[in-house]
This record gives structure tokens, C-alpha cells and sequence, in this order.
């Protein structure tokens, strides 16, 4: 072993295992200190703004998934998602689009749900359907562009929840879909989700040390997975709004026909724009012009797919199951946005 593997292995580190997230987003710093010094500052009040805004949805998913897994109701939870596989996929996308957590937060019980052994169709329909609206965005939505507009959206959650998860049905019926977690996610690994014998749960698990311990380390291990993740998604948003200015998106956007609902959708996928901070320029657009289908498909597939949203999944999942989601969420979107053309006009 060399002397500096030695040296580092002292300090409790190891060449092989230092984080390739932390090192990214090291260097990512490194590299606007180094070109751009005046956009440091911001970048980095951005990214913890961002965290900060995400903390509560973050803490309170990281909790319950933790709380789940100390006092064995993860079992029951497993059961809720538990019945006929159709039934199961449109209960977990109305729930999604009227669930209050954004798509960051729900990964700690997007996670736990896979390594219970959940089916991947209904998570996936609840995942697809929880980051397009919530209850707080269809009151803003109905509020700065119409009611309608909003409850088309809410409609258009429910479709893309439906859409992903029976599409996702079908492929692991083909049996092209095995274990959808990364290794060490979760249960992980080969043959890591299996349903387990149902137990009952021990509520007040605070009574019984080991199930202390094991709230505690999933908590802890939980948060510093996500943090590190979403601390980079959110460096990298704040650098696609300080170089790609909103002006530039409304150029793209203009016009008529299904044009624009194609770029919409190409645009929305990778959108730096919180579904939040999305309503205002859409409402802008609309109000000089542009169609209400090309609206609605940049909202849908930005609130999908934003890079926030994309990392998080892509940090779970294996890049197959990564793919899909976002292949669901480009197909998906553009349909919506062709739909609400012909309704919303």
C-alpha cells in the first residue's frame, strides 16, 4: 500500500471510496471561482436557499420513511401498496398528484417502498404524478393563470402517474425490469427487494434501543445521501439560470401549431425552473401569445424532470429505470401538451 493511501486511511479516508458527488461539487465551485468570481456568491446562496426551501418536504419524507422502517409499519405501508397491480397503479397516481411532497422529498419513501418490495408500476406512478402539482401549486396555478388551466394539470399529473406506470406494468410483465434500486440503496443489490413477513408494528419503537439505532441511522444516512445530491442539483441550477436567461426560453416557445409544443417539451425536460417559479414566466408567455399546450407541456415536463428532480432519481435508481423516467416524462408531456391545445386552446 502506498504512503499516501497509508496517510489517508489514518485520517479515516479511503482512495477508493471518496465520493464522486463531493468531488463534483468541488470542483464545480473550483471552476466558477475560477472563470466567473461574481457568480460564486450567488450560485452558493442559491444552492442554500434551495436547500433550505426543500428542508421541511426533505425532513419530513426522510422522518416518516425512517419512523416506517424502526417500528416495522413500513409493513403496512408495503400493504397499502398492495392488491390487484391496476388498482394499485391508479391509487398511487392520484395520490401522487395530490400528495404535498415535491419531487425531492419523496425519495427517501420512493426508496423505501422499492426495497420492500413494492411493485415498480404504481412507485413509478406515484413518482411521475407527485412533482407535476400539489395542493399549495393548483391554488397558485388557478390563481396567476386560470382554474381551468389548473385543473388540467391536476388532470394531466393523474394521466402521466397512469401513463409510466402501466407502461412500466407491461415491460416488467415482459420481464425487461428487474431490480430497480442501485446497490447500496436501500436493501440493494441482487435480490434485495423482497417482501417481508408482515409483523406487527412496535409504534412507540423509542421504548426498544435497537430500533433507536436503526431510526438513527437510516435518518442520518438518509439526509447525507440526499444533501450531497441535491447540494450538487441545485449548484448546477443556479448556473442554467445565471446562463440560460429566461429571454431565451420565451424566443424558443413562441408560436403556433405543434411546433412549439415539441420545443416546450424538449425545453421543459431539463428546465431549470421550479414548478414555482415556472408560473410566472408561463403566464407571461401565454398573456403574449403563446398556446396554452405549449404551457402546459413545458410545466409538466420541468416539474418531472428538472434538474433537481433528475438527479435525485437518477442517484436511486439504476440507469435503465433513469431512462424510463425521463423517456416517460418527454413522451408523456408532449401528449399532455397536445391535449390541452385541443381543450384549453
Amino acid at each position: 500500500m502506498s504512503d499516501l493511501a497509508l496517510q489517508l486511511r489514518r485520517f479515516g479516508l479511503n482512495a477508493r471510496k471518496i465520493d464522486r458527488v463531493v468531488v463534483a461539487f468541488v470542483i464545480g465551485i473550483g471552476l466558477v471561482a475560477l472563470f466567473d468570481p461574481a457568480q460564486l456568491g450567488t450560485s452558493l446562496t442559491f444552492t442554500a436557499v434551495s436547500l433550505w426551501d426543500t428542508a421541511p418536504f426533505l425532513f419530513l419524507s426522510i422522518g416518516i420513511a425512517a419512523y416506517a422502517g424502526a417500528s416495522g409499519a413500513d409493513n403496512i405501508i408495503s400493504r397499502a401498496f398492495s392488491g390487484h397491480p391496476v388498482k394499485m397503479v391508479f391509487t398511487a397516481a392520484a395520490f401522487g398528484a395530490l400528495s404535498p411532497f415535491c419531487s425531492c422529498g419523496v425519495i427517501p419513501l420512493i426508496a423505501a417502498l422499492l426495497s420492500m418490495g413494492v411493485p415498480l408500476a404504481p412507485v413509478m406512478a406515484f413518482w411521475l404524478a407527485s412533482p407535476v402539482i400539489d395542493p399549495a401549486m393548483f391554488v397558485l396555478t388557478a390563481g396567476t393563470i386560470s382554474y381551468e388551466f389548473a385543473t388540467f394539470k391536476l388532470i394531466a399529473a393523474i394521466f402521466l402517474g397512469l401513463f409510466g406506470g402501466f407502461a412500466t406494468m407491461w415491460l416488467a410483465h415482459l420481464g425487461m425490469l428487474g431490480d430497480p434500486l442501485r446497490d447500496g440503496v436501500g436493501n440493494g443489490g441482487c435480490g434485495g427487494a423482497k417482501m417481508r413477513v408482515p409483523k406487527a408494528p412496535v409504534w412507540a419503537f423509542w421504548h426498544d434501543e435497537e430500533r433507536v439505532a436503526k431510526f438513527r441511522k437510516t435518518a442520518v444516512s438518509t439526509t447525507l445521501f440526499l444533501g450531497k445530491w441535491l447540494a450538487f442539483a441545485f449548484l448546477l441550477e443556479s448556473l442554467m439560470i445565471a446562463y440560460v436567461p429566461a429571454d431565451r426560453i420565451s424566443d424558443w416557445l413562441g408560436g403556433s401549431g405543434i411546433w412549439p409544443i415539441a420545443t416546450a417539451t424538449l425545453v421543459g425536460v431539463p428546465a431549470y425552473l421550479n414548478g414555482y417559479a415556472a408560473l410566472p414566466l408561463v403566464s407571461g408567455l401565454m398573456d403574449q401569445g403563446m398556446q396554452a399546450g405549449a404551457g402546459m407541456a413545458f410545466l409538466v415536463a420541468g416539474g418531472v424532470s428538472s434538474i433537481p428532480a433528475a438527479i435525485a432519481v437518477f442517484a436511486l435508481v439504476k440507469r435503465g429505470v433513469f431512462a424510463l423516467y425521463l423517456g416517460y416524462a418527454l413522451v408523456g408531456s408532449f401528449l399532455v401538451g397536445l391535449a390541452a391545445q385541443l381543450w384549453l386552446g
